[in-house]
């Protein structure tokens, strides 16, 4: 059972908590203003092989466990949350189906580049009319000539419109809702792919999100990730069981990050002639966040733990999500409540956090889905 960082993650802690603050936390106030994603961090990632932790060194990858990925993405979203949404899903949900299910050649072709930071991933799920409900996609692949023809559309696509190749969802046959999907590797320069527009958010400016279109889009046959037709639901089981533990992390970073703020402005600021630290409902309120922040990241690694020894179900995955995405939106609520005024001013990183923080409710799988998926495993 996990208890504690061992002493080869508690040195890649400090490691990877270095190299953010270094490269990161100047580029932030920049491309959260400019609502762009600083694309020259995937080969300062690259070099430093903190992209797809998890890829073997075969791959080029360092081969680390899921704990030490969700001590990245901790400390990565504490730093900031649009800039590790790009990262996440290049070392995640893009690459993970081609690490698992792919050919050897999809792997030389996209995993080794990808590792390396030459090229940008995405992963094409959601669809104007089909979100937390994967079997619900209208995209199909038809079979044409060597290989398939996709139509229909992708929208909140991280990395959309900067990627160099994207993981997308299809059905090859409609008549088998769910088991009828499967996975393909589609190229940005791929004839019929088009990006429809880039997406403003109310949140997680510095995340690249676009809205895609496949048109006839010619995509051949050892570009789809599987050997035969169906099969693209489990695959996608297996690749959300681990992105919704790695969103524990990213909820543990931003819930660690307010609260960091909010206690430094405690410890400064003064009320009616008063330290507001001395105010025993303030105090209270601090020991309680403190309280909530530590119970996440226990949760958050207790699912990394069990993904590592191959045991961990959809219920703890779900049971991390939903747990750490909940206890988030009550801390940066309450940090909010604090600072007062205060909290509203766009130089205080706190209003960033509460905007960032609500997308988390909704990708990988909403919080009532997270609500389904831990009944249904209880038997109900």
């Amino acid at each position: 059972m996990f208890y504690e960082l061992n002493d080869q993650q508690k040195e890649f802690q400090k490691r990877v908590r270095s190299i953010y603050e270094r490269e990161v936390s100047p580029l932030v106030e920049e491309y959260e203003r400019k609502g762009t994603f600083p694309v020259q961090l995937f080969r300062v990632f690259g070099e430093e092989h903190l992209l797809c932790l998890r890829c073997p060194k075969e791959y080029g990858g360092p081969g680390l466990d899921k704990i030490s990925e969700c001590i990245s993405m901790e400390e990565l979203n504490r730093i900031c949350v649009g800039i590790g949404a790009g990262i996440m899903v290049q070392g995640g949900l893009a690459t993970d189906p081609i690490l698992h299910f792919g050919s050897e050649e999809l792997k030389r072709t996209y995993l080794t580049p990808a590792v390396r930071g030459e090229k940008i991933g995405a992963f094409a799920l959601t669809e104007p009319d089909a979100g937390s409900d994967a079997a619900g996609i209208r995209t199909n692949a038809v079979k044409h000539g060597e290989g398939y023809r996709l139509n229909g559309y992708k929208t909140y696509i991280t990395n959309g419109t900067i990627c160099d190749f994207m993981t997308v969802a299809a059905y090859t046959n409609p008549s088998k809702r769910g088991t009828g999907t499967n996975l393909f590797v589609v190229e940005r320069n791929d004839p019929g792919f088009s990006v429809i527009k880039k997406l403003e958010k109310l949140g997680n400016h510095s995340s690249d999100t676009a809205e895609l279109a496949f048109d006839d889009c010619d995509v051949p046959r050892w570009r789809m990730i599987g050997e035969q037709e169906g099969g693209g639901l489990e695959q996608l089981e297996k690749t959300l069981k681990s992105g919704r533990i790695t969103y524990g992390a990213r909820s543990t970073g931003v819930a660690q990050a307010a609260f960091e703020d909010i206690l430094s402005y405690v410890k400064r600021t003064q009320r009616r002639g008063e330290p507001l630290r001395r105010s025993q409902a303030t105090r209270f309120i601090l020991a309680e966040l403190a309280m909530s922040v530590e119970v996440m990241r226990y949760t958050t690694y207790r699912g990394a733990y069990l993904f590592d020894q191959g045991v961990a179900t959809m219920k703890d995955a779900s049971i991390v999500k939903l747990f750490c995405t909940d206890s988030l939106q009550k801390i940066v609520q309450k940090a909010m409540v604090l600072q007062k005024s205060a909290g509203l001013m766009i130089e205080n990183p706190v209003q960033r956090y509460l905007r960032d923080a609500r997308l988390f409710k909704f990708t990988e799988g909403t919080s009532e889905i997270q609500h389904l998926v831990i009944a249904r495993e209880l038997g109900l």
